[in-house]
């Protein structure tokens, strides 16, 4: 084992650079359909009373200005929460794969058994991602997993609360990536970011 300041590196035996499986993901929130999800912006404002009667009546012009604009920021924190489900989904697929890699190679195999010191576990891959300093595109890396366990599929604008949209979209996310890190038994060790190399490749079209 390595340590370097207060991180430890799972030691791996000779110096030669180790090659992943691609990391295939979606750069785009892949929603085609946008005045779907406007109508249901505008659904979820009137269900949820977004915009409360005042004791002064407000101009019917000002209310629908109102509306869209708080259409616009559903949307806008929906396309947020996609962008970071779909970049989820193609990390865990890439961490499913190099599973399967290192259990093929003899110099790799023993580094994810949790009774093996030191071990790495299955967020050492995220960590290997953040090490190695990925381009998301403001995507957060741990969020993105994190809303990837907890959302098997992505539900449409419509089944969320503004509540949701708002205050908990962010949240959520690292959450439960954190609960999910820790099922691996400690300590986890890093991954050293200078012994393994992978292509990042963007699947979106639009």
């Amino acid at each position: 084992m390595q340590t370097v300041g207060d991180r430890k590196f799972v030691e791996i035996p000779g110096s030669k650079t180790h090659e992943l499986p691609p990391l295939l993901v979606h750069f785009s929130p892949g929603v085609k359909r946008l005045d779907r999800v406007m109508g249901m912006a505008n659904q979820l404002i009137e269900q949820e009373d977004m915009i409360p009667l005042g004791p002064v009546e407000v101009p019917e012009v000002e209310r629908d200005r109102r509306k869209m604009d708080l259409a616009l920021n559903l949307i806008d924190q929906y396309m947020v929460f996609m962008r970071h489900w779909r970049w989820g989904d193609g990390i865990l697929e890439w961490i499913r794969q190099c599973e399967t890699t290192f259990d093929t190679r003899i110099d790799l195999r023993n580094l994810l058994h949790a009774d093996v010191w030191p071990h790495a576990g299955r967020s050492s891959f995220v960590t290997l991602l953040e090490d190695k300093a990925v381009e998301t595109g403001g995507v957060g890396i741990e969020r993105a997993v994190g809303m990837r366990l907890t959302f098997r599929e992505p539900p449409p604008l419509k089944c969320f609360s503004n509540q949701f949209l708002f205050y908990l979209n962010s949240t959520v996310g690292n959450t439960a990536y954190q609960a999910w890190a820790r099922l691996t038994p400690s300590p986890v060790s890093a991954l050293p970011p200078e012994r393994f190399m992978f292509e990042v490749v963007n699947l979106s079209l639009d």
